[in-house]
This record gives C-alpha cells, structure tokens and sequence, in this order.
C-alpha cells in the first residue's frame, strides 16, 4: 500500500486544520520544502501536497513551493487545491507534478472532468471529500446534495484511476478510519487512497487487508502520535 504523508499549505505555512475548519488550524512549521525531505529522508516515496488557500480561492497559489519539492526531492508528488482549468493541470505536470488532483471542479463540470481523465488517464485523481456521506466542495466549505458513494460510482464510470475520499468529520481528529467505509468503496474498479482520521498502525493495516491502494497520514506525524518510519512499515510493500 502507498503511503502519502501528507503537507497542508496555507498562509504559506505547513499548517493541520481540523475538520477541515480555516479557523481551527495548527501551524507546525513554514518550510515545506525541508518537511518533504525530511518526509524522504524516512523513507517515503509519496507526497500529498495540499493547497488550502487554493482550494478557497478555486485557484491554485502554491505553484512555486510545489515546483521546488519536486526539484528538492525524488517523491511522488501529487498536488490538489484550487486546480480547476487544464492550464494549470498542464503548468503543474510539466514542473514535474507526478499526479494532480481534480476536487470541486469534479463535481461542478462533468463534462470537464471527463475530459481531462480521457486526455490525462492516472495523472488525474479525483478527490471526494465527505460531510455526513455528501460531496463537499468549495474547500470543504460548501456541502452538496450529491451522495459521495454514488458519486465515486459515477467517477469510475468516467475512467478515473483514483479516487482519495476524505471523511471531513475524522479529518485532523485523530479518532480513526471509518473501514466499513472503505470496503464499501473498494468494491469500485478504481484505486481507493484513504484520507481523514489515519490515527494508528491498526487503521493502517486494516486498510492493507482491505486491499485499499493508499493511505494520506497528516495529523498523526505531525503530532508525533505515530512515526513515519512506522507506517511505512505497516503500509508494506509498496514503499
């Protein structure tokens, strides 16, 4: 299973909300860049980059700190937040972004969305963040009516690759991953990358056992409630 640390951005600082609230956020440093490889230097070999100021704004603003850790380190580097027209997903790729990551836009432009997974195939994921089992978007902000379940069916039609589902509720909480959850989504023909709520190895594990194709770790390594080196261990082979 893939193991995605994860680095949050806003205010250009390496920040954890909690539950995905702007007000309720944790400031743990304000170089990204010495987080990624430090994150490396563990043995990692994913990022999840996440612009929160982009994701706001429905423009990306991190542009130029993502381009630096794809230059600084050898990570897979997947970035999401704000990225919303293809000029953008094609600015990111050609910095040398492995995978960008389509979030409200997916569920605002089908026809959009689908286009883009027909033109860029696995380097688009889909991210479906979840408020009581409904699409949020807007960066988090703004609950729909659309049933994520559903909506991750939809998404498999369309030829997504990946989907990383976020449990908004769990995410920053440290309370654990909903595995009924993702055993449910893993029915899908899709790649599941869970996120929101890793707090243990036994999520980690649970979630290998599943068969789940990745795991996002924010608020548990930067707490130091779990270490790095740990997971990677528990996540196994593909590392």
């Amino acid at each position: 299973m893939k193991i995605f640390p994860a680095i949050d951005l806003l205010d250009q600082k390496v920040v954890r909300l909690y539950q995905g609230d702007y007000d309720q956020k944790e400031v743990f440093g304000d170089d990204p860049v010495a987080f990624a490889q430090s994150f490396e230097k563990a043995g990692a070999k994913y990022l999840h980059l996440v612009d929160l100021d982009g994701a706001k704004a429905g423009k990306l603003h991190y542009f130029g700190i993502a381009k630096k850790i794809v230059e600084n380190t050898n990570l897979f580097v997947e970035v999401g937040g704000g990225i919303r027209d293809e000029e953008t997903i094609e600015h990111c790729l050609s910095a040398g972004v492995d995978r960008v990551i389509l979030g409200t836009i997916a569920q605002k432009d089908p026809d959009f969305t689908q286009a883009m997974l027909k033109k860029y195939g696995s380097k688009i994921a889909i991210g479906v963040d979840a408020k009581d089992e409904k699409v949020a978007v807007e960066g988090w902000l703004e609950k729909t009516e659309t049933d994520a379940f559903e909506f991750c069916q939809q998404l498999a039609a369309w030829g997504a690759k990946t989907i990383i589902f976020t449990e908004i509720s769990r995410d920053g909480t440290g309370e654990g991953i909903n595995l009924p959850l993702y055993q449910k989504l893993n029915q899908l023909d899709v790649e599941i990358v869970a996120s929101g709520g890793v707090a243990t190895l036994e999520d980690i594990e649970g979630l290998k056992e599943l068969g789940i194709s990745g795991a996002i770790v924010g608020k548990s390594l930067y707490s130091g409630s779990l270490k790095l080196e740990d997971v990677l261990t528990a996540g196994g082979d593909d590392q």
